[in-house]
């Protein structure tokens, strides 16, 4: 029989986090699910571990290995693989409550139709307390930018319907990056349709070290294409001229790190680009001054 959710999970060198995630997928109340592992080139032992647990046959798993394409590149990945109704994407780092399946399932067959293109739940810190806040008991329908924009805060997990998500384009992949903003395909579909408002917790989440400023200042000076065009996407969705000009302060800010000549032109707002350009250029150097600085102090503290 089908099952009625496909929890994927794209894994980059995640073999010591995986585990917990498989645990409380074994707990699970309802197993109207399984699970779509999508390895994105790891190097230690994930395959070694997922082979196992296929192996144990507790719950269906398929698996799927590519070259790393970064985290963007394995959504792709899992969305022409996932062949049932519903999908969330669980991070190799996080887990779900023991009732999290039942709450999807249940809720969507109580409330879910063709107006709607999946539901939004709650993301809750490992050790408790809401990522964020909780949605206003009187709000049923959202879009993910709506929401934002409304004042909303905090990570929020998406489970989505396949057949919507896969009527919109792919995340681009761009020779010798790893990063397209995620958001850019639900802000596609925002424009079309909204979700379903579940307010309980879908999802617990472990922020990793590896996520410090520092790192997030490498990711735009590592993947400035990437960046670039999920800014220029931004600026078509949001509502305030505020909110655009600061898209085009960062959007310019990538296409200069990108070496991008034609970027004025091939801006959908290119007098908003114009008057972005000292504020994107100063934004470009205060970037690499953080990316050097840390550099630097990683070399004093390694020694190497």
């Amino acid at each position: 029989m089908e099952k009625t959710l496909t929890i994927f999970t794209p894994a980059f060198n995640r073999a010591h986090t995986l585990p917990r995630l498989y645990e409380s997928l074994l707990r699970q109340t309802s197993t109207d699910f399984e699970w779509l592992i999508v390895n994105d080139g790891s190097s230690d032992d994930t395959e070694v571990l997922v082979q196992k647990w296929i192996s144990e046959a507790l719950i269906p798993i398929r698996y799927v290995h590519q070259q790393n394409q970064g985290m963007h590149g394995a959504h792709n990945t899992a969305y022409k693989h996932i062949v049932t109704e519903l999908n969330v994407c669980i991070d190799s780092d996080d887990y779900m409550p023991d009732n999290a399946v039942e709450i999807i399932v249940h809720f969507w067959r109580q409330h879910g139709n063709e107006k709607y293109a999946g539901l939004i739940g709650l993301d809750q810190m490992m050790g408790g307390g809401l990522i964020g806040a909780a949605f206003p008991e009187d709000v049923k329908e959202t879009t993910l930018l709506g929401y934002y924009e409304g004042g909303g805060s905090g990570d929020k997990k998406l489970v989505y319907r396949t057949e919507i998500i896969n009527r919109y384009p792919e995340y681009p992949i761009f020779s010798g990056e790893k990063y397209v903003g995620l958001a850019y395909k639900y802000y596609l579909v925002d424009q079309d349709m909204p979700l379903l408002v579940c307010n309980e917790v879908l999802c617990i989440v472990e922020y990793q070290q590896d996520g410090s400023s520092f790192s997030m200042f490498r990711q735009y000076w590592n993947n400035p294409k990437g960046f670039a065009f999920y800014r220029k996407e931004r600026m078509k969705v949001v509502s305030s001229a505020k909110r655009r000009f600061i898209e085009n302060i960062h959007y310019v800010s990538s296409a200069l790190m990108a070496g991008e000549k034609q970027f004025i032109t091939q801006s959908p707002f290119p007098v908003y680009t114009i008057l972005a350009l000292p504020f994107g250029w100063l934004l470009k150097q205060y970037i690499g001054y953080k990316v050097r600085k840390g550099a630097k102090m990683n070399f004093n503290k390694t020694g190497s």
